[in-house]
């Protein structure tokens, strides 16, 4: 695909921020909704909040995700990857940038940070 606008960009990443529920911190990279909330996790925080969605550096766009604090741990491990879910499906899962081992019953924090889309080439 040579070429995707800005505005298709933007609708994808609107989904995200209107949609999620809860973010997650899980042992390893969810593919399913009842991965990321169940079989890998180990916390989550209720209502992430978001920043105004803008461009991304080296082109594409990008969707901030403000920083996360006093999320609930519910499982001890290592945090390696978040999870944005809705009530009924798994929205993103990528790499936590600085993971961190989490003891049940403990609070988590995550530093801010985006979720990106390069331009199509």
């Amino acid at each position: 695909m040579a070429y995707l606008s800005d505005n298709a960009l933007d609708a994808l990443l609107e989904y995200i921020s209107t949609n999620a529920t809860h973010l997650y911190i899980c042992s390893q990279e969810p593919t399913t909704l009842t991965e990321a909330t169940t079989t890998y996790a180990l916390g989550s925080k209720a209502g992430p909040t978001f920043g105004a969605i803008q461009d991304r550096a080296g082109g594409g766009r990008e969707l901030p995700v403000d920083a996360i604090s006093g999320g609930a741990v519910t499982g001890t491990g290592t945090a390696t990857h978040y999870a944005l879910v809705s009530g009924t499906e798994l929205l993103v899962a990528n790499d936590i940038s600085n993971p961190q081992v989490v003891t049940s019953g403990n609070s988590f924090n995550l530093a801010a940070f985006t979720i990106g889309i390069p331009d199509a080439v």
